[in-house]
């Protein structure tokens, strides 16, 4: 197939906007670094699981949506497609607790109504939008009917700022776990992770994620398994890749659907369209095959949400969003990995010893 002249220069121009633009990590934020977001988690005591909420300040911001994992539980996706009329996001939620946990995002609409904030509907006064995805953490630490309700929606949400976002155990994350394509007794635990990165001329583009995969986690820098299905000793990491080809999964016992779920938040300071957005949404989708292996199984329901909050004035290209995006998206997955600690029998990647050096 040949390439037309206005796709190759297309392609020239991006490759020279990236590389005079070299992006660099922004240290300590996370998806706080991009401007006109708050980060709030909760999680609760009782049982390891909780929700994490994104606020985003003043109307809201264009959102979009991609949901590639065959066992999704989602709240207010199908108003995200542009075809569709309401055009801003006031929050979005990420829970534990199944479809039980879309109860969280109930405590956020009540938050925010009672700031009066949301899509304005005249005398009637105003309908908070606010997106949700859960992930599946009911078998794990405790009684399963613990999970999370609108009480901790709202928690989450008083208790969002714009200060470093707290990784590892926390919120969504709390109960996650992750390398279950070998049994869930040869898995290790995951948690929430997150990263941003800016360019030069003040673009940013940043991530936050809660690991609960039945894939390994990989590191894209090196190739490393940096979590996942452990040996049969349970000491060292097996590789789902090596498992995959070898036919040792034939005779594991498979991970049951709906029982796991990567989901995560995607955001931009630049000012896009809706369609613009959720074009960045798919194409941030694929920092979870880079960093997750297998990623989007019959067991996940992974969904990836993308903000653009509009605060920076520059020119905005959808393409170079997006790819950073992907770029940042697998960087706070493994960093879900490195940071989350050993708990309810399972270990971390700090206990195996597999944290890759530049996050020690």
């Amino acid at each position: 197939m040949k390439l037309t002249s206005l796709t190759v220069a297309t392609l020239l121009a991006l490759a020279a906007s990236t590389a005079a633009q070299s992006p660099v990590p922004v240290r300590g934020k996370g998806l706080t670094a991009v401007e006109g977001l708050k980060v709030g988690h909760f999680t609760l005591t009782e049982r390891p699981t909780g929700c994490t909420v994104v606020l985003v300040d003043g109307e809201g911001a264009p959102g979009g949506v991609s949901q590639r994992g065959a066992a999704p539980g989602t709240r207010e996706t199908d108003l995200l497609d542009p075809l569709n009329l309401v055009d801003k996001v006031n929050a979005i939620v990420l829970a534990g607790g199944s479809a039980y946990g879309l109860d969280a995002a109930q405590g956020v609409v009540r938050y925010l109504e009672e700031r009066k904030i949301g899509w304005n509907v005249g005398a009637a006064g105003v309908v908070p939008i606010v997106p949700s995805a859960i992930l599946f953490d009911l078998g794990f630490g405790g009684d399963p009917k613990i999970r999370p309700t609108a009480d901790c929606g709202y928690r989450a949400a008083q208790a969002a700022s714009e200060a470093e976002v707290a990784e590892g155990n926390v919120g969504a994350g709390a109960g996650a776990t992750l390398g279950k394509v070998a049994g869930r007794d040869r898995s290790m635990k995951g948690g929430i992770g997150s990263a941003a990165i800016r360019l030069p001329n003040g673009l940013t583009v940043a991530a936050l994620v809660a690991v609960n995969a039945v894939g390994d986690v990989i590191d894209p820098a090196t190739g490393q398994v940096v979590a996942g299905a452990r040996t049969a000793d349970g000491k060292s990491l097996a590789d789902a890749r090596k498992l995959l080809r070898d036919g040792s999964l034939l005779r594991a016992v498979a991970p049951r659907a709906a029982e796991n779920t990567t989901i995560a938040v995607v955001a931009t300071n630049a000012r896009l369209t809706k369609a613009e957005v959720n074009r960045v949404a798919l194409m941030a989708d694929d920092g979870l095959s880079r960093a997750l292996s297998p990623a989007h199984t019959i067991g996940d329901g992974d969904t990836v949400f993308a903000l653009a909050t509009g605060r920076w004035s520059g020119q905005a290209d959808a393409s170079i969003i997006g790819a950073l995006a992907a770029d940042v998206l697998s960087e706070a997955i493994v960093r879900a990995a490195t940071q989350a600690q050993s708990l309810g029998g399972l270990p971390s990647a700090r206990e195996l010893g597999t944290v890759p050096a530049r996050f020690k």
